[in-house]
């Protein structure tokens, strides 16, 4: 891993596991939705979220005719639960702090954009957030980097100008796909020697992820 190649003018944050701690609620949700099925999701397959949930379903389930109901119960079990989601330590004052300090941030995200207004707004993170891109607004999804460097265009940056914070697999492919160096959470999985070669940073938790954005953009 090497240092950043020239000084960095915008960060971009994954959403799930990276600003909201939904990672428990959202693992409850899958085992939910894949139970009448079989299935047990553990901790590794965050390494494979960041695009819509059918994706990953139909290579969770011993068969994918199953996808549509399993995604109801998803959602469902989802909207029942999510007010038990929180904003990590730390994740609502790095954004304002960036805001005030007028350095622009965005977020990019695999979720659909309904549930991403719902969360932004409950969490107050509507306001302070230049600009986002969900899962449902372009027909590719992580980790090719569509998504990203469109976000890195509105944002007013090149590539090499802005700094990605994400927490699985496809936040950091993706970033090297569009040349946007990546600071990898961890959290308590392993990481794949590949991924982590391609990441500039690897963090063990949010609040570090936090720490290096504000020593690498604020000084």
């Amino acid at each position: 891993m090497s240092d950043p190649l020239q000084p960095k003018r915008a960060v971009i944050f994954d959403l799930d596991g990276t600003l909201l701690d939904s990672l428990p609620l959202v693992l409850e949700a899958i085992r939910h939705a894949l139970e009448p099925f079989g299935g047990s999701p553990t901790m590794d397959i965050f390494a494979r979220l960041g695009g819509p949930p059918e994706r990953f379903l139909a290579d969770l389930l011993p068969d994918p005719v199953h996808v549509p109901e399993a995604l109801q119960r998803l959602v469902a079990f989802h909207r029942r639960n999510h007010h038990l989601i929180q904003a990590y330590a730390g994740a609502t004052d790095t954004l304002r702090e960036l805001r005030a300090r007028r350095v622009p941030a965005g977020i990019w995200t695999g979720r659909d954009r309904a549930s991403t207004r719902t969360l932004l707004a409950a969490h107050g993170l509507e306001g302070i957030v230049a600009e986002v891109v969900c899962g449902d607004d372009l027909p590719s999804h992580k980790p090719d980097p569509a998504g990203l460097l469109a976000l890195v265009a509105r944002l007013g940056c090149a590539p090499a100008e802005v700094l990605l914070v994400g927490d699985a697999d496809v936040d950091v492919l993706g970033g090297h796909a569009g040349g946007v160096e990546t600071v990898l959470i961890r959290h308590q999985r392993r990481i794949d020697p590949a991924v982590a070669a391609v990441c500039w940073r690897e963090v063990a938790s949010p609040a570090e992820a936090y720490g290096l954005v504000r020593q690498t953009l604020l000084g």
